[in-house]
């Protein structure tokens, strides 16, 4: 039997109390309120998290009718350790290495204390055990955005055989979309948008047809596709990409119509799913060069996340 750690009743964490550019809100406060865990969810001793759009879109007050009263610490992505259960959870104990997003609804319902701090109550439904090859700012990095790539697939019913256009391919998301359709649901081409640079990345990721969308007009190729996944906010464009009968999936509601606009649900039995898709190395997590940004240089991962310009994941850690 695992000796039980003790848990500070105050920890470390970002937190922001008035809504505004996250820049500017966001502070270190290292005497916040450990957080209660239900019977349904872990206590985790945060290890590394990383941070996504929705954080600085909630901070500014996007989804105030239906988020968690101020103060939020933020933060969706997590990895970490199991320190307490709640009498309900099956499926984890003490010392298990876990990771998932914390926010099963991404706009509703949200976490007071997030990711973004030194422990974290999360409901085990969200939640996956760790990959083993995967290091935790790796496997940090990926539950939003795996699951959205995943899901978006599913929406718009990507299957075998089927050609995709990814835009954004080099992102958090789109990395995952080119790697998820290729290996998971077979996909028979698949292009994808990147700046110069990233073309390579792209061909690594999977992408028989990098393009570069400084030089090319994606929409003005006579080649259509099945499916087109905007992970940029390009719906408008998409739409001309698509053949025929073809569907466009954004991650940037509301999208233009016929454009379906589609936020995940979190989901731990779906990590657990692809799993051996991690394990064997066919999906891989990407992080930006610059990644991991220490827990002091939370707001400079933030400006630098706001700058569009990231490759994969921006993750903090060490947590502290």
């Amino acid at each position: 039997m695992a000796s039980t750690p003790s848990i500070p009743s105050h920890i470390k964490a970002w937190v922001y109390s008035q809504y505004g550019d996250i820049e500017e809100v966001l502070k270190f406060d290292a005497n916040v309120p450990t957080p209660h865990f239900k019977e349904d969810q872990v206590l985790i001793k945060v290890v590394a998290a990383a941070i996504n759009p929705v954080d600085y879109k909630r901070a500014l007050g996007h989804f105030m009718d239906s988020d968690s009263p101020l103060p939020t610490a933020p933060g969706y992505d997590v990895a970490g350790v199991v320190v307490r259960v709640g009498n309900q959870v099956k499926k984890f104990q003490v010392g298990d290495e876990v990771y998932g997003d914390i926010n099963e609804i991404t706009l509703d319902h949200l976490k007071t204390i997030g990711s973004l701090a030194e422990y974290t109550a999360v409901e085990e439904k969200v939640l996956a055990h760790k990959p083993s090859n995967l290091s935790f700012v790796e496997a940090a990095s990926l539950p939003l955005a795996i699951i959205t790539a995943y899901q978006g697939l599913e929406t718009v019913e990507f299957s075998v055989g089927k050609s995709i256009l990814v835009l954004g391919g080099a992102g958090g998301v789109g990395s995952l979309v080119i790697q998820i359709a290729k290996h998971v649901f077979g996909a028979s081409k698949i292009a994808a948008t990147a700046s110069t640079g990233k073309l390579e990345l792209l061909r690594n990721l999977g992408a028989d047809l990098p393009i570069d969308y400084t030089k090319d007009s994606f929409e003005e190729s006579p080649e259509k596709f099945d499916v087109v996944y905007d992970a940029v906010g390009q719906s408008e464009r998409a739409l001309k990409a698509v053949k025929e009968g073809g569907k466009v999936v954004t991650t940037l509601p509301p999208g233009t119509p016929p454009a379906i606009p589609f936020l995940l649900t979190s989901d731990g039995a779906l990590l657990e799913k692809l799993r051996p898709y991690l394990e064997s190395g066919k999906v891989k997590p990407i992080l930006d060069p610059k990644s991991p940004f220490p827990f002091s240089q939370t707001v400079e991962a933030f400006s630098h996340l706001k700058t569009n310009r990231v490759t994969g994941k921006v993750v903090i850690h060490p947590i502290p």
